[in-house]
């Protein structure tokens, strides 16, 4: 990799909250010479999350602050806030990360923080979404790629894959074939942010129109 590469890079934090499948995928999708986005940091707010050690067997500097050490979450955001301006992050990613964030926090990262939803949204926003896509008799399933905004998964939607709901389903095959698509789909979607494929305009995401067929080829089962 060139130095004028490896300098146009965006500097990218992943936050976590638990073992990280979908950090490993966005970390192995980076060794990429030609991918836009370089992972700088990986930040849990749990210390025992399994994803802090899989971040640093693969190189990465990986730190927990502790969310039960601070007072309130304006106190925890504040640390955060330090940690990523110290790393000059660019661009955050949420992957698995389980705490609610200030709206002033969100807001001070509009347009550079994005997170990943097991679901189709704007369908089945919240938790429990693989149970409550059973429940509806939906025919497809699948995640989404979006900006983070302080409504909960609201934001500006990137990419998203959907997978086929089968006769026979439970959550547990429904979550297992949505996130193998995760997997696919995160680095993509990421890939498209950080090389300026997908910008925001207007509270919607517009696509470059080389960035359009690979968007396209994200949706297909």
């Amino acid at each position: 990799m060139s130095a004028q590469t490896q300098n146009t890079r965006k500097r990218v934090a992943i936050l976590i909250s638990g073992r990280g499948s979908n950090m490993v995928s966005l970390i192995e999708a980076a060794r990429a010479s030609d991918y836009p986005a370089e992972i700088v940091l990986v930040l849990s707010n749990r210390p025992d999350a399994a994803g802090l050690d899989r971040a640093r067997e693969a190189g990465i500097p990986a730190r927990a602050i502790d969310h039960k050490a601070y007072p309130d979450r304006a106190g925890f955001d504040a640390a955060l806030q330090r940690e990523l301006e110290a790393a000059g992050i660019e661009l955050i990613v949420l992957a698995g990360f389980m705490r609610i964030l200030t709206d002033a926090f969100v807001e001070s990262w509009a347009g550079r923080m994005i997170n990943i939803h097991p679901s189709l949204l704007p369908l089945f926003k919240g938790t429990h979404t693989h149970e409550r896509a059973l429940e509806a008799g939906v025919r497809l399933h699948g995640c989404t790629v979006h900006y983070v905004v302080p409504e909960l998964d609201a934001g500006p939607i990137v990419a998203q894959a959907a997978v086929p709901v089968l006769p026979g389903d439970d959550a547990d095959t429904l979550a297992a074939r949505v996130i193998v698509q995760e997997h696919r789909l995160y680095p993509a979607a990421l890939a498209l942010i950080a090389g300026g494929g997908a910008v925001l305009d207007g509270g919607r995401v517009r696509l470059a129109e080389a960035a359009r067929d690979a968007s396209a080829a994200l949706l297909s089962l």
